[in-house]
């Protein structure tokens, strides 16, 4: 079992900035791939960035170029550092963890958190 817990959301204006946390315990946290999805009222749940056990990352073409996912495996912890933030990415915004490769799919992702409200405002 993996427990993760998301930390970071709130309320920014249009080009701002956040970062979210998300902190793993359980089972070895470099043992997962990692993804931050984000879903938005009356939207399909979508990968928003994702990264490897090795650190290769992959990011949503919405996001590229504004959005950072890293993972610090010492501390157990993914984060999303989320840049020029625009009011499309208001959205309640997940991490989750899977073994083996980054998926787009939230349905291989085995484990959740509960999820952190992200609202931007114009």
């Amino acid at each position: 079992q993996v427990q993760l817990v998301e930390s970071g959301g709130g309320l920014v204006q249009a080009g701002g900035s956040l970062r979210l946390s998300c902190a793993a315990s359980g089972r070895t946290f470099s043992n997962y791939a990692m993804g931050w999805f984000r879903q938005a009222p009356g939207k399909e749940r979508e990968l928003v960035a994702a990264i490897s056990r090795s650190g290769s990352t992959y990011y949503a073409d919405s996001v590229k170029g504004r959005f950072t996912i890293s993972r610090d495996n010492a501390e157990n912890t993914v984060y999303l550092q989320m840049n020029s933030l625009k009011p499309e990415d208001t959205a309640v915004y997940y991490c989750a963890a899977k073994d083996g490769s980054i998926s787009v799919q939230p349905s291989r992702y085995t484990y959740w958190g509960q999820g952190t409200q992200v609202t931007v405002s114009s």
